[in-house]
């Protein structure tokens, strides 16, 4: 997988799995500036923020990508991926989804949000899209949300302990993020069995750290 992260300062570039993914780190403030670079999908990310703004929801930006709110709570999000243009429904799971369209694109780790991926403009029906974000507001006004879980207090693992010594700037990189991030970082880690695995997650993390990268921020544009 590869991350696009732009910095003010620098732009890096990281390599994971098989799929490219850009995350915007520019400090732009205009949400049509942001879809302007997600290539090859702006057309298509285009029509879904028209069709967002049509249903009544507010504009704005968060984790560097379009978000729609309703009442400041967030309701969809929009992203450009390598194969796909997507939306993001934050409680996605509340959706009756007729057409059976919505994907949980991180299984186990998300409960309410649901992804819709769109492989070309044709795939993109204005009437069927605009009635699911519809229904999704309708489902924020009537309070359908999943309540956070109570988490214990996060304990950072030897491993990255080891790490923060060894690597100059990495545990100050790390408490820049958020509690939830970085409870997202340990998880991940502390999940295998075995003790190797646990390492090469730790050393594959590193430079997504310091880059100030969330290990699950693809998944929130």
């Amino acid at each position: 997988m590869v991350y696009a992260v732009r910095g003010i300062q620098n732009q890096i570039l990281l390599n994971f799995e098989t799929i490219k993914i850009i995350i915007m780190r520019t400090g732009k403030t205009s949400v049509v500036e942001i879809i302007e670079e997600m290539e090859p999908w702006v057309k298509e990310v285009m029509l879904l923020r028209e069709l967002a703004l049509s249903v009544g929801l507010e504009e704005t930006i968060k984790w560097g990508g379009p978000c729609y709110t309703y009442n400041g709570k967030n309701v969809l999000g929009l992203g450009g991926f390598k194969n796909y243009a997507c939306i993001w429904f934050w409680q996605g799971s509340f959706l009756r989804d007729p057409d059976k369209v919505l994907v949980n694109a991180n299984e186990g780790r998300t409960r309410g949000l649901r992804q819709w991926r769109f492989a070309s403009m044709k795939e993109i029906k204005p009437t069927k899209v605009k009635a699911y974000m519809k229904e999704a507001v309708e489902n924020m006004k009537a309070g359908k949300m999943i309540a956070p879980q109570k988490k214990k207090p996060l304990v950072i693992p030897d491993s990255y302990q080891k790490a923060f010594r060894k690597t100059k700037g990495l545990k100050a990189a790390f408490e820049q993020f958020t509690p939830g991030r970085q409870r997202e970082f340990v998880e991940y880690v502390t999940e295998p069995k075995l003790e190797e695995t646990k390492v090469k997650r730790v050393e594959k993390t590193i430079p997504m750290i310091l880059a100030g990268v969330g290990l699950n921020d693809k998944y929130r544009l």
